[in-house]
């Protein structure tokens, strides 16, 4: 086949951008440009690659193992040059990292005190629910990820970094704030507002709450922590949430931390990457950023 590496990196931005006009925008080249270099990547493959579905790029089974196929052959030019460049004292490029909405916290200024120290790093920082950053690991699309519960089945690199107690809220005049220690069982007529299924807090609270044979009565099911923070203020139940999504002044929140038995549930950050991708020196030196905050 003969694809030159530019018409790989445009059918790249083809898979990610989902249009010809993303994709050409992302190169830098015209429309036009653009649909004849794919159509010469799909000559040369001899298979449909994609189909075009209410004005959406749909990838074929070929068009999916392409890209993956492109995507590693990126990745592995844009480590080689960032290799070469630490040989010459260097460091610069781009550092793609996935990251759970809890974590949105405290990521920015712990990527602030890397991006100090090496001013010539470009970020790309994903913020996503569980799922959604799992799934763009599964297909390794970034560096590194950071989760509380990475998946069990896929081979990873994973390391601790810094611990995630999740603790029990309720709004700040409830009637057990005060409280020296509250049974769990003492909370089952109260209602709950809880993460969505699938969420890494769900996971733990869940289990939390079978261990000790409780059923919350769930009134919502929330995607970000702000909203069910709120939620609580608001005074329609109780949450689980990570200490990472509460601020400093819970009373200015309208928020209380309940000292309820089994709590806070012990949990940690992790920063996790396939087995099978390299890391390039960026990452790397961003993995021992964050490993640097264990000691």
């Amino acid at each position: 086949m003969n694809i030159s590496f530019r018409q790989l990196r445009l059918f790249l931005a083809l898979a990610d951008t989902g249009s010809v006009t993303g994709a050409a925008r992302a190169l830098h080249v015209t429309q036009p440009t653009a649909s004849m270099q794919l159509r010469e990547v799909g000559d040369a493959v001899g298979v449909p690659l994609y189909e075009v579905v209410q004005r959406r790029v749909r990838l074929t089974d070929a068009g999916q193992d392409l890209a993956r196929t492109a995507r590693a052959m990126v990745d592995e030019w844009e480590a080689f040059g960032q290799r070469i460049d630490a040989q010459k004292g260097l460091t610069r490029g781009q550092l793609r990292v996935s990251v759970v909405s809890t974590a949105e916290s405290f990521m920015p200024r712990l990527l602030g005190g890397f991006c100090e120290r090496h001013p010539d790093v470009d970020v790309q920082l994903q913020v996503l629910n569980r799922d959604g950053v799992v799934a763009r690991l599964r297909d390794s699309l970034d560096d590194l990820y950071i989760m509380s519960m990475p998946p069990a089945d896929i081979a990873l690199d994973d390391q601790v970094f810094m611990a995630n107690p999740l603790v029990l809220v309720a709004p700040a005049g409830h009637r057990l704030a005060g409280a020296a220690r509250v049974a769990l069982h003492d909370l089952r007529d109260e209602r709950f507002v809880l993460r969505e299924k699938g969420s890494g807090t769900r996971i733990a609270a869940d289990a939390c709450f079978r261990r000790h044979g409780f059923s919350p009565s769930v009134r919502l099911e929330l995607g970000s922590n702000e909203a069910v923070k709120e939620s609580v203020a608001g005074g329609l139940g109780l949450a689980v949430l990570s200490v990472h999504a509460l601020g400093a002044d819970l009373a200015a929140q309208g928020v209380a931390v309940l000292p309820v038995d089994g709590f806070p549930i012990p949990s940690q950050w992790h920063v996790v990457r396939r087995r099978t991708r390299v890391p390039s020196p960026i990452a790397a030196a961003f993995e021992r950023h964050l490993l640097a905050l264990v000691d």
